[in-house]
């Protein structure tokens, strides 16, 4: 059976993080049950130990890294009262698109403070994740069924999270309509991406301009093994979302904001 390998030093040298041993056996026990998952229904491609390890857990806490030590964040991400609003750190999360759970499973794992809910519009997804947090004792974590538009017109869920988080391929701008409804004002939106480009700078600042947002940071790294190139965007809302978003199902695709 392959284990996951623990990569303590990686792991410190790149996120000035390590994981515990609760946390370490907590990742092996997810990894084991991508691995049973992945034979009943396509999860990920990503199965090989060291793959999976950069891909989905270092790739998933890369972008919440300055929330989880507050003593790293950007000073970009510092000018706003985000955390004298949440003295105890104890932030709500909503992960938009998570697939097979991620970022959402590493991030829940990484801090139990926290409370993720996942979402996916794929019930048999969802089913996996559902069953995962209850493999896993994840008491901090949820998943449900939804489209991000539905979620971001539904009273529970708008404006509610301190964090959106999408890691996708899709169009900046489109992900944008997708998480920005969700977070509260003071809140950020991190989106996950391989390459970036000044385009794609240009035309996300005029999306996030209309949702009451804008860029605060953009963090270029590589990846510790791979040496892939990962950005990481931080959007800072500091306006509440106009009533005209987020925008029926299937709009924010067809008609990217410009």
């Amino acid at each position: 059976m392959s284990e996951l390998p623990a990569m303590l030093d990686l792991w410190q040298e790149s996120l000035h993080w390590q994981p515990n041993q609760s946390q370490l056996a907590l990742f092996e026990r997810l990894y084991q049950a991508i691995l049973e998952g992945n034979q009943k229904q396509n999860l990920t491609r990503i199965t090989e130990s060291r793959e999976f390890w950069e891909k989905h857990l270092w790739d998933s806490l890369l972008g919440i890294m300055p929330f989880l030590r507050a003593d790293l964040a950007l000073p970009e991400l510092t000018i706003t009262d985000f955390w004298t609003q949440k003295p105890n750190q104890k932030l709500k999360i909503v992960d938009i698109g998570t697939g097979a759970g991620f970022p959402g499973m590493p991030i829940a794992i990484a801090n139990s403070d926290w409370s993720l809910t996942m979402v996916d519009s794929t019930r048999k997804k969802v089913t996996f994740i559902e069953n995962a947090i209850a493999q896993l004792n994840l008491n901090n974590a949820k998943a449900l069924v939804s489209r991000a538009e539905s979620l971001g017109r539904d009273q529970f869920h708008r404006e509610q999270y301190d964090l959106a988080l999408i890691r996708a391929v899709g169009q900046p701008n489109v992900c944008a309509e997708y998480v920005l409804p969700l977070v509260r004002v003071g809140g950020f939106a991190v989106l996950y991406r391989g390459l970036w480009a000044e385009a794609d700078t240009q035309s996300l600042a005029v999306a996030a301009k209309q949702l009451g947002s804008k860029i605060a940071h953009i963090s270029s790294t590589s990846t510790p093994l791979s040496l892939s190139t990962r950005n990481c965007i931080y959007l800072y809302k500091h306006s509440p979302l106009s009533e005209r978003y987020p925008r029926a199902i299937g709009i924010p695709k067809q008609q990217p904001l410009s």
